[in-house]
């Protein structure tokens, strides 16, 4: 596997297929640039998801969001193009991406944004006494 930063997103087979998980990441040095200054943005991903029949390969995640380094996109975009593509990779039957911004003119901002499979009902949570 190549260490340039890449927009190719490899997946494998879930080990567990037949039962509902979550994976959770955080990704605290995610960094694109300010399409209107060129300075750069910093935020933390923090992306979970229910896989179906395919997870995200870590380092594969990990040169995709480095491959966003040198480009402009507005927070809200970006945020939604890498729920978008993660989706297209995976096809997990949830996922969530949040992500927190630093500090740009005084204002923090977080976008989260989800993809919810057809149909797909999270389980009841199990409330212990």
């Amino acid at each position: 596997m190549s260490s340039q930063p890449s927009r190719e997103l490899e997946t494998f087979p879930n080990p567990n297929p037949e039962r509902d998980y979550t994976i959770r990441m955080r990704a605290p040095e995610f960094t694109c640039l300010c399409p209107r200054s060129g300075q750069p943005d910093f935020a933390t991903l923090h992306i979970e998801y229910v896989p179906d029949g395919r997870c995200v390969e870590l380092k594969a995640l990990k040169l995709y969001l480095w491959s966003y380094r040198d480009q402009g996109a507005f927070h809200e975009a970006v945020t939604n193009r890498i729920l978008h593509d993660l989706v297209a990779a995976c096809e997990p039957r949830f996922m969530r991406i949040t992500a927190e911004f630093y500090v740009r003119g005084g204002i923090y901002t977080t976008v989260l944004a989800e993809h919810r499979q057809p149909g797909w009902a999270p389980p009841t949570p199990v409330v212990l006494p």
